[in-house]
């Protein structure tokens, strides 16, 4: 189940260009959607439905600001009105097509699910995008056949890192004894912890003298639908045992990711890591984006092979640890704004009756 009032990642902004053909097929939270720009750059969301016969807008054909369904040639407008009907004079009312309200922020493109009414720009996550001018980030994307639900939780409780990531970005089993400190928000949770005198990640690690050990700070800001924000620092090792690093910082860093559902049992996810131009030397963003496609390879095979095992057991009885704080934190939030959603619906549906 999905909420409807969120703001929705449909890609990376470069992923819609000017082009003659380029109109971007999406499916998000279970409704299909067509991406395109318009001539002066504006991006353009609209249900991936023809309203005569269901047929795919997104195998149409772009024609300045509008866009011709190839089956039966309708035209419509960027405001999914019909302005042309082959053979025909008139239009009738019903030929229209659902447009969503979209946003272009930190190099994502944002599209509103729900009531356009209640579309809140400063909803948006704030992230470090690939144009940010501080910072050198590296866009990158993994489709991951897994309930959006476990991505959630899988991101809210980064102790998996420590054996799912043994041999990418885990920093020994630092991850899994740290204690997160978890903040519910309006739409999200904040999580902040330092762990300290650890290894470097594995895939890092031929990069510093051996036995280097360093100090690490995760400020993560996660909200819905399932976005995720780190600024991860990293010092030397210092004498300090409470609050900021007394070491050296060698790593300014930012993992922006957005992971859009496709359906309840697949999601695209969009993610980056930037490392602050400061901090930054030839080559290490690269290495950083190599390093993370690899762990997501890992999370991808993890999830997956979690969704099978639950579409093959589903009542199966699972329990809690420790780990799953921040997990349950998020889903909670999560399942309250659906819960709210849908009783403001039920009761909207009740007034007009």
């Amino acid at each position: 189940m999905f909420i409807k009032n969120a703001w929705y990642c449909a890609g990376w902004d470069y992923q819609v260009s000017q082009g003659k053909t380029a109109l971007i097929a999406r499916k998000i939270a279970g409704e299909r959607v067509v991406l395109y720009r318009k001539l002066n750059g504006d991006v353009v969301a609209m249900e991936d439905r023809c309203p005569h016969r269901q047929a795919a807008l997104s195998m149409g054909s772009k024609e300045g600001d509008e866009l011709r369904c190839m089956y039966h040639g309708l035209k419509f407008g960027s405001d999914g009105k019909c302005t042309e009907i082959p053979g025909q004079s008139n239009i009738p009312e019903r030929a229209c097509v659902r447009v969503f309200p979209v946003v272009e922020k930190d190099n994502w493109i944002w599209v509103w699910m729900g009531d356009p009414l209640k579309a809140d720009p400063s909803l948006i996550t704030d992230a470090v995008g690939p144009s940010h001018p501080d910072y050198n980030t590296r866009p990158c994307y993994i489709q991951i056949d897994a309930d959006y639900r476990l991505e959630n939780a899988n991101l809210a409780d980064l102790s998996h890192s420590s054996f799912t990531h043994d041999a990418t970005i885990a920093m020994g089993w630092a991850q899994a004894l740290a204690k997160p400190q978890h903040k519910v928000l309006p739409r999200g949770v904040k999580t902040d912890y330092w762990v300290r005198n650890v290894p470097v990640p594995k895939f890092v690690e031929h990069m510093f003298p051996p036995g280097f050990m360093c100090d690490a700070h995760f400020d993560i800001t996660q909200t819905v639908p399932c976005n995720w924000i780190l600024h991860f620092r990293v010092f030397m090792a210092g004498t300090a045992t409470e609050g900021e690093s007394d070491g050296m910082l060698v790593l300014d860093s930012w993992s922006c990711q957005a992971i859009t559902p496709r359906d309840e049992r697949s999601v695209d996810y969009y993610y980056s890591w930037g490392v602050s131009k400061a901090t930054d030397r030839p080559g290490l963003s690269d290495l950083l984006k190599e390093g993370l496609d690899e762990a997501f390879r890992e999370d991808k095979a993890m999830l997956e092979g979690q969704q099978k095992r639950m579409e093959e057991k589903p009542n199966f009885k699972t329990f809690d640890i420790a780990a799953d704080a921040g997990p349950g934190k998020m889903l909670w939030v999560l399942d309250k704004l659906i819960k709210e959603e849908a009783s403001q619906s039920e009761s909207l549906i009740a007034s007009m009756a």
